[in-house]
């Protein structure tokens, strides 16, 4: 099996720590050198503690599941005779409660819009079935406790 790794990285600038009064504000690296500035949500912490500019976990998340659903079909539609010119997904995760009181991304919704080119184009069927074959490989949705749908756009 193959492991995956990022490095969190924040530091604590002059701020109170002690009174909950310091930044969010950090970075993720990865392996082949992308860094992406990160915070906690403002819907979480409040400005000035939290960088809206920042990726925070809850969109990254909502982007993980997103990105590897498109990967595996993009795979699957290759493998099908299918051309896809461009997808793109307006993903979007709901906070919500679970039953133990704590809190959670506790909904995933997948909204593709899908082009396709070339002589051969799948039927509604065809997409549903390269959407439901993508969410059965995914290895984010395969990893998560939420909820995730597919409500693919035309």
């Amino acid at each position: 099996m193959s492991e995956h790794h990022a490095v969190v990285h924040w530091q604590r600038g002059s701020d109170d720590f002690t009174r909950g009064r310091y930044s969010r504000a950090h970075e993720w690296r990865f392996d082949g050198g992308a860094v992406v500035p990160a915070s906690a949500s403002p819907a979480v912490v409040r400005a000035p503690w939290s960088d809206s500019a920042g990726v925070d976990p809850e969109e990254a998340l909502v982007a993980a599941i997103s990105s590897c659903h498109m990967l595996w079909f993009l795979s699957l539609a290759a493998e099908r005779g299918f051309i896809v010119e461009d997808y793109e997904d307006n993903a979007v995760g709901t906070m919500g409660r679970l039953p133990n009181g704590h809190e959670a991304v506790t909904d995933v919704i997948l909204r593709p819009r899908i082009v396709f080119a070339g002589d051969r184009r799948p039927d509604a069927a065809e997409i549903a079935g390269l959407h439901e074959s993508a969410h059965e490989r995914c290895f984010i949705a395969n990893s998560v406790k939420s909820a995730i749908r597919v409500e693919a756009r035309a």
